[in-house]
């Protein structure tokens, strides 16, 4: 069952581009506790994913949405014969829910165990300064699997997005998370990244997350964003920096809302890794604006073909024959 983003966020949390389950929400001073399962499961090809359901693993795993001010309790269940955690970015724990093997925090083959997410909003921390809230773009992932930093985990695929918001923030029609990890995005090379859609004019989120052992750019043909919490401006005076290309790191993450096709129109835009050998090594994909009514706009299809033909060089880098730092796979 597809549910509206505006109800996802008011009762559940969300999963990107598979059906959101319903989860338990309760009242506090402090804002909703949400309680959701999620679980840990062998992929073929020796991968690994999060996933909402039984046997609906995917790489990435779900994007998880809260407001500011609630909490998140994440029964993770273990149904694999790894070591395994869940570690989040942004959010504030204790040392049981860290995720990390230095806290004895993580699931052992099939153990199922509850970790616990606190989100805050800005407070007055006296003398005119401000301590920050937790509204941003952040990530979660393994810290257990291989290493005690979770090297095999992050290697295998176990890792999605979350978003911690503010009320009152704009949401929108579709919400897209873009992983580059490696030489890799969402552990694919070109041709078989992936070609992500919206109709001209519809909202459209991206998420990006930075993970593995080498720098990244992450651009985007024919749109561009604000540099602020959300990519858009506040006001006519807002005069933030306006970028169509940042730095995607390791353990870094961002996000941004734009206009599908706004001022561009619609087509097959590419988005890729700027380091140019990784692009001609096959970390590029595709965003497909269509016309409003859904149909390809003129030129596109030729375009998504020579896609589908690229002929990347990084061979020695393909999925199936991948080194990463820590050792082989």
């Amino acid at each position: 069952m597809r549910v509206s983003r505006r109800s996802m966020l008011a009762g559940t949390a969300a999963g990107v581009l598979a059906p959101a389950v319903g989860v338990a929400g309760t009242a506090s001073a402090a804002g909703l506790t949400r309680q959701l399962t999620i679980y840990a499961e062998a992929l073929p090809g020796g991968l690994y994913g999060y996933g909402l359901e039984p046997g609906k693993a995917t790489i990435p795993g779900p994007l998880l949405e809260v407001y500011e001010g609630d909490t998140l309790e994440i029964e993770l269940v273990n149904r694999t014969d790894k070591r395994l955690s869940i570690h989040p970015h942004g959010v504030t724990y204790d040392t049981a829910s860290d995720g990390a093997p230095l806290n004895a925090s993580f699931n052992k083959p099939g153990e199922t165990r509850t970790y616990t997410w606190r989100t805050r909003t800005r407070y007055d921390a006296g003398g005119g300064f401000w301590m920050p809230g937790s509204a941003g773009y952040w990530h979660y992932h393994d810290h257990a699997m291989g290493t005690d930093h979770g090297t095999a985990g992050l290697a295998r695929g176990l890792y999605g997005g979350l978003i911690v918001r503010k009320r009152g923030d704009l949401l929108p029609s579709k919400q897209y998370t873009v992983v580059f990890n490696e030489m890799m995005i969402n552990h694919a090379m070109a041709p078989d990244t992936p070609i992500l859609e919206a109709r001209l004019g519809e909202r459209v989120e991206w998420v990006c997350i930075g993970y593995g052992s080498l720098p990244h750019t992450f651009h985007l043909h024919g749109h561009r964003w604000a540099d602020t919490r959300t990519g858009m401006l506040r006001g006519a005076d807002d005069n933030a920096a306006i970028v169509d290309n940042k730095n995607l790191d390791p353990g870094s993450s961002f996000g941004f809302q734009v206009l599908a096709g706004e001022g561009a129109g619609p087509g097959a835009w590419m988005y890729h890794c700027h380091v140019q050998t990784h692009s001609d090594g096959g970390m590029v994909g595709l965003f497909l604006v269509r016309n409003p009514d859904g149909s390809l706009p003129d030129g596109a299809q030729d375009a998504i073909d020579r896609f589908k033909e690229h002929g990347h060089t990084g061979h020695d880098l393909n999925p199936d024959s991948r080194t990463h730092a820590g050792g082989e796979l």
